[in-house]
């Protein structure tokens, strides 16, 4: 009678501090924050703890059965609490004082995991043992069950039998053996010591023991217990399995969301969907990596990155040194152990053994300057030493010397429609240096910038044969500092040029005088309306060489109206978030383009605005075609296609090389340079160094897409003009060739066949 008043005196002191049990209808679990491509590649993971929570339905039944076996064999039977477990923990606190096996069940197990500590004291087992039967009155046992397998911890980062289930085996739960069912629901009790990759011999025996309770309990028979306990320990670490390197991306995408969401976002299991498609974005990072290992490779070997003395030092500290050294994307660490002639034998981060060959090493001419190097090697030990720390990457299974390039670059790529980024890449490897040089760098265009210029004298009435004089011309601008004679790259003037050949051969005085024609102000209205800050664009003209400050993306914006025919679009990576259930919490609605629209056809929809008339876009889409076919683009004819179109730029002393270039279904933007701004060398344009990263990516981008070029919009013709003078050709005109204008632009005067010409001078136009 006594013991009865005893617990319900107790009852009475403890109800009232119990926790609301409701509230685990709602539990949230701390998931981490996981980033994928449009394609549901996975591209990040952010969070301390691995958890992916499943449903009862998800849960194996041969994995309830052995963890109801290691921790509760009567879980689906009793009302919350083993009587039997509770008379036996009481004995040991009776005789010994403290509480050692607990007697707890499944569901006092939730009641101490969501809402009480650890402690082992007679009052928090007192109110596990209410919340347990409150529990059990409130919720059913799948949904008991299905807390507790997605709450427990099971070491090494993982949380819930899933990411174990991940962490251990590299699979989900319902792919796993029934040994490894057994191995996981021995973790529970304690997961460092039956830990089976840092304990396997007493996980094995703590595996074993509950198959033992199993086959106990008629869960299996004898031949299953026979094989699961003979089975091999097959655990080993996995990491998150990134699917897709888009590093840069997920970066931008977690500063994104931190703003709003805060430290939630690593805990909440948001799943972020990017516009990023995988296989262009694979393409993306070979092309720049090869892009830039090959401008490192073609101004000469620097050296080892370190040199260990093997006399010295033992080879297995040797290659302890070698086996902390990171790789970086194909560029793996290797060690010299021997030279021979025209070979060196290397080891590898592996441990594994291999030969470099000649192949691989003769392009090794020792580094002098940004201009020159050395002879070319003769043999091995021209290039490297034994104890040399080198790189090498592999080519169609063979090893090449290699190095960490100091150069850096980037890629960016848009759907000119919507202005989704379907790839980027910020710099050589995220890993090595985390600046994003798409989004961060802030660089001078050179040439790259010069179509704007174009564009806004077509804007204002000019046509493709519009002549310029390309002339020295010395300015005394006062926004600049003392005269400014500029020149063009080949030192040489050409007269009067055609706006379509100023264009294409880049030339700078026909640039300049065209600014100078159609006002500064004038040009940065149109600059504006393509999305480019005014206030960052220089008031002089210096503005038509491309001495504004932008970023690859702000570039790769504005080119985006050439190729989508006029219309301002905003680039965007996210397009969609998820909650952890799979709640929509945000979809992308992008402006996009539609050339067909009207404002009665539209209503509802988010149209991309037009910064300027579909005809000037198609006129400086034409330029830039003749770019790539007979200007400084030319490298792109090895694509095979018509309808590419496209500027190359390179700054004053060649710091900067830039490549934008398009069709109808991609825009994209490559750049080449150092950090720290200093000259690539003499030889590196941006046909040099950026256009073969463009054509790399454009050949995998467009493959087996038809061309797609614009068509000529209503109100452009195409006529015969003299290519010297730009007016219509005369009759029979045999140097003739074709030009569009728009119609009210067209020539109305003939030239003068060369026959009847005399003496007459060229009149400077500008």
């Amino acid at each position: 009678m006594l013991g009865v008043l005893a617990l319900a005196g107790a009852y009475y002191h403890f109800s009232p501090k119990l926790p609301d049990v409701e509230q685990l209808r709602d539990v949230r679990f701390q998931t981490p924050l996981r980033i994928y491509s449009q394609d549901q590649k996975l591209i990040a993971e952010f969070g301390e703890k691995r958890r992916t929570p499943i449903s009862f339905e998800q849960i194996p039944r041969p994995f309830i059965q052995a963890l109801t076996a290691a921790e509760d064999s009567r879980f689906f039977e009793h009302f919350g609490i083993d009587i039997k477990g509770l008379f036996r923990a009481a004995f040991q606190l009776a005789t010994t004082g403290q509480i050692q096996s607990g007697g707890s069940t499944i569901t006092m197990q939730v009641a101490k995991n969501f809402f009480l500590t650890r402690e082992r004291t007679f009052s928090r087992k007192f109110m596990e043992i209410l919340l347990a039967l409150r529990i059990e009155q409130e919720l059913s046992k799948e949904e008991i069950f299905e807390l507790y397998i997605n709450k427990i911890y099971l070491g090494h980062r993982s949380y819930g039998i899933q990411a174990a289930a991940n962490v251990y085996y590299g699979r989900d739960i319902q792919d796993l053996s029934l040994a490894q069912y057994a191995m996981i629901a021995g973790l529970p009790k304690a997961p460092s010591a039956f830990n089976p990759i840092t304990n396997p011999e007493r996980a094995i025996e703590r595996r074993n023991w509950i198959l033992g309770r199993m086959h106990s309990l008629s869960f299996i028979d004898d031949q299953q217990l026979e094989e699961a306990s003979a089975a091999e320990v097959t655990a080993k670490y996995h990491s998150s399995d990134i699917e897709l390197r888009a590093f840069y991306v997920a970066e931008m995408v977690r500063q994104s969301l931190y703003e709003k969401y805060g430290e939630d976002l690593y805990t909440d299991g948001y799943k972020v969907f990017t516009t990023i498609d995988s296989r262009l974005q694979t393409t993306a990072n070979t092309a720049v990596s090869d892009g830039l290992i090959a401008y490192s490779e073609r101004h000469g070997y620097r050296g080892p990155e370190a040199h260990i003395d093997l006399q010295q030092t033992s080879l297995a500290e040797a290659e302890k040194t070698l086996n902390k050294t990171i790789s970086y994307g194909i560029l793996h660490p290797a060690l010299v152990l021997d030279l021979n002639d025209k070979s060196a034998e290397l080891l590898l981060k592996n441990g594994e053994k291999s030969t470099l060959e000649w192949e691989g090493l003769s392009w090794a001419k020792p580094y002098k300057t940004v201009n020159r190097t050395g002879k070319a090697p003769k043999k091995a030990s021209d290039i490297l030493k034994t104890g040399d720390l080198i790189r090498v990457r592999e080519k169609e299974g063979k090893l090449f010397l290699s190095q960490i390039p100091k150069v850096q670059g980037s890629l960016v790529a848009l759907n000119p429609t919507d202005g989704a980024i379907v790839s980027l890449v910020g710099g050589f490897n995220f890993t090595h240096n985390k600046f994003n040089r798409s989004t961060q760098a802030v660089r001078q265009p050179g040439s790259n910038f010069k179509p704007f210029i174009y564009a806004a004298a077509l804007n204002q009435g000019y046509s493709p044969a519009t002549l310029i004089n390309d002339a020295p011309i010395v300015f005394d601008d006062k926004g600049l500092e003392g005269n400014w004679r500029p020149q063009n790259s080949s030192r040489k003037f050409y007269g009067p040029t055609r706006l379509r050949e100023g264009l294409y051969k880049s030339r700078n005085l026909v640039t300049i005088r065209l600014l100078r024609s159609i006002g500064i102000d004038t040009a940065q209205s149109f600059l504006e309306l393509a999305g480019f800050d005014r206030s960052k664009l220089p008031n002089n003209l210096t503005l038509s060489l491309g001495s504004a400050d932008v970023t690859p993306l702000q570039l790769v914006s504005g080119y985006a109206a050439f190729a989508n025919g006029g219309f301002r679009i905003e680039p965007y990576f996210i397009q969609r978030i998820e909650s952890p259930m799979g709640e929509t919490l945000f979809e992308a609605s992008p402006r996009v383009v539609c050339q067909t629209c009207t404002p009665e056809t539209t209503e509802g929809a988010t149209q991309a605005p037009r910064i300027y008339d579909e005809k000037v876009a198609f006129l400086t889409y034409s330029l830039m075609q003749d770019t790539i076919r007979k200007g400084t683009g030319r490298k792109a004819l090895v694509l095979k296609r018509n309808d590419l179109a496209g500027k190359t730029g390179t700054t004053n002393d060649q710091k900067d090389a830039w490549f934008s270039g398009f069709n109808r279904d991609y825009v994209v933007t490559t750049w080449v340079g150092f950090d720290n701004p200093t000259t690539l060398g003499r030889r590196e344009y941006g046909g040099t160094a950026a256009l073969p990263i463009w054509i790399d990516y454009m050949r995998e981008a467009l493959k087996d897409k038809p061309e797609n070029a614009p068509a000529p919009p209503e109100g452009i013709v195409s006529v015969k003009i003299d290519p010297k003078s730009g007016k219509l050709a005369y009759p029979g005109q045999s140097d003739a060739i074709f030009e569009f204008f728009r119609q009210e632009n067209v020539p109305t005067g003939y030239s003068t066949p060369a026959s009847i010409r005399s003496g007459s001078t060229t009149e400077e136009l500008f």
